[in-house]
């Protein structure tokens, strides 16, 4: 079974509890046929809840009847629900990650020279062959 598939089985659930566990938004679920899996997303630093979670139905025709649970009533909150996004091919997380870096490093290579509201350089600028004079001139 492919990811592709198995997205297109699923749903996005926002504004979930933070005090939600699997096994209540399966219940909240139950009348679309089976739930295959619920994934509650966690920051990975702290461990604690986003606020959103998939939910992985058996058939697609339970993603249809779960979407009648949008801006339904869960743990006191009204829930958002949708189909979930399939990630395009070619366009992954990490090649995101690493076209910030990028980006981040070039601009802290140009902030060293460029600053402020002047955009006049900084730092050390080359400024040609000493000339033989006679008098002090700093610029």
């Amino acid at each position: 079974m492919s990811k592709m598939e198995a997205d297109a089985r699923s749903i996005y659930v926002g504004n979930v509890d933070y005090g939600a566990t699997a096994e209540e938004l399966e219940a909240h679920f139950h009348g679309c046929d089976s739930v295959n899996r619920v994934t509650i997303l966690c920051d990975k630093f702290s461990g604690h809840p986003k606020g959103f979670a998939y939910t992985e139905f058996s058939d697609k025709e339970s993603v249809r009847t779960s979407l009648v649970s949008d801006e339904s009533l869960f743990r006191g909150r009204q829930i958002k629900v949708i189909p979930k996004r399939t990630n395009r091919p070619g366009i992954s997380t990490t090649d995101r990650a690493r076209y910030r870096a990028q980006t981040t490093n070039y601009n802290s290579y140009l902030s060293r020279f460029y600053s402020g509201f002047n955009s006049r350089p900084q730092g050390h600028v080359y400024r040609g062959r000493a000339r033989a004079t006679s008098w002090y001139s700093p610029y």
